[in-house]
């Protein structure tokens, strides 16, 4: 419990007072966000921003690792395993801001370069998952609900799983503090759910070390997501650019599979996962049809067009993603109590 909330507070402080440094460093070397022409009118005021800010994030939960386990917590294979991921995908996402800031455009590597530096990630923690962190090859809802499957499907399933959720995450990305506020919300249920099989260990055939550094892992995210956002809320003084979005996406996708909440990310992830079916949506709509179903995709910018304060889109998504994570938390709580019995 400790180690949980050192994480925490080293994070949480870490990113407050970090992010500053990274916003007067990235102005003075000019990393400025480009903005798309054919986005909302109100969106290119924000031309120049800085960028990258994900990096604040990172740097800070990787801080606050190393903190936690410096007054005893024991490093483990699926912590360190989980926190690659993270940190791997937040290495791709800082190549595709950076090429985006050279090139002065909204385009950073092309999709194939992107989608190989995410399979190969998948495909390390999909090897190394099961061989030498002890996580189940299946696929999962919560504790019991699940069922295992061949290496291959597996592999799949991981690539699916990862590139899926940093996408997601990457969508949501589009008004200030929307991903950052979100994800702050989804770590902090993610905080909750490992802390608990850390103290229920048996009842979801867990290492109590694993789920203990779990917990560290998305408490510190958690807080260095919310130190950031003090800095992201509109009007952001600092974006946190595909460095932060794949990073924080990566790592929903690693946890659901360390904590076997595979499926259960559809509801505690809700928000991402309507972000993402706005713009499947509009695709679908428009190739058969040739009209658009939505102002533009992904949807939060549909209601900037219908005239929405940017403010009031963020909260009222905070409030929706608010309570697909109670929806989760609840079904997470009802497969244990179906299977242990009440407190």
């Amino acid at each position: 419990m400790i180690a949980v909330l050192l994480g925490g507070a080293v994070a949480l402080f870490a990113s407050l007072l970090g992010t500053p440094v990274v916003i007067s460093y990235f102005r003075q070397h000019g990393f400025g966000q480009p903005i798309r022409d054919e986005g909302p009118q109100s969106h290119h005021s924000k031309a120049g921003t800085p960028t990258m800010g994900g990096a604040a994030i990172v740097l800070a939960a990787l801080l606050a690792y190393a903190a936690a386990h410096l007054i005893g917590a024991d490093l483990t294979v699926a912590g360190l395993l989980v926190l690659g991921t993270f940190t791997g995908m937040a290495m791709v996402g800082f190549a595709d801001d950076l090429i985006k800031l050279r090139r002065r455009r909204n385009l950073g590597m092309n999709k194939t370069t992107k989608f190989v530096g995410q399979a190969v990630i998948a495909a390390l923690f999909a090897w190394i998952g099961p061989t030498y962190a002890g996580l189940p090859r299946n696929i999962s809802l919560a504790g019991d609900l699940a069922f295992e499957v061949p290496a291959w499907v597996f592999v799949i399933w991981i690539f699916l799983l990862l590139t899926g959720a940093s996408n997601a995450v990457n969508l949501t990305d589009g008004l200030d503090g929307l991903a950052a506020g979100s994800g702050t919300l989804v770590f902090g249920a993610y905080s909750l759910i490992a802390f608990w099989q850390f103290r229920n260990p048996g009842d979801y055939g867990l290492e109590a070390a694993d789920a203990l550094d779990i917990a560290i892992i998305v408490a510190a995210v958690t807080a260095a997501c919310a130190g950031f956002l003090w800095h992201n809320a509109p009007p952001a003084r600092i974006f946190m650019g595909d460095t932060g979005s794949l990073a924080l996406g990566g790592l929903l996708a690693a946890v659901s599979v360390a904590t076997n909440t595979q499926l259960l990310l559809i509801l505690l992830g809700a928000l991402f996962v309507v972000e993402t079916l706005s713009v499947i949506l509009q695709v679908v709509v428009f190739r058969l049809t040739g009209k658009r179903l939505f102002r533009m995709a992904p949807i939060h910018h549909h209601f900037e067009l219908l005239g929405w304060q940017e403010t009031t889109i963020i909260v009222r998504f905070w409030i929706l993603a608010g309570i697909g994570i109670a929806l989760g938390m609840g079904a997470f709580y009802a497969e244990w109590v179906s299977r242990v019995g009440p407190l």
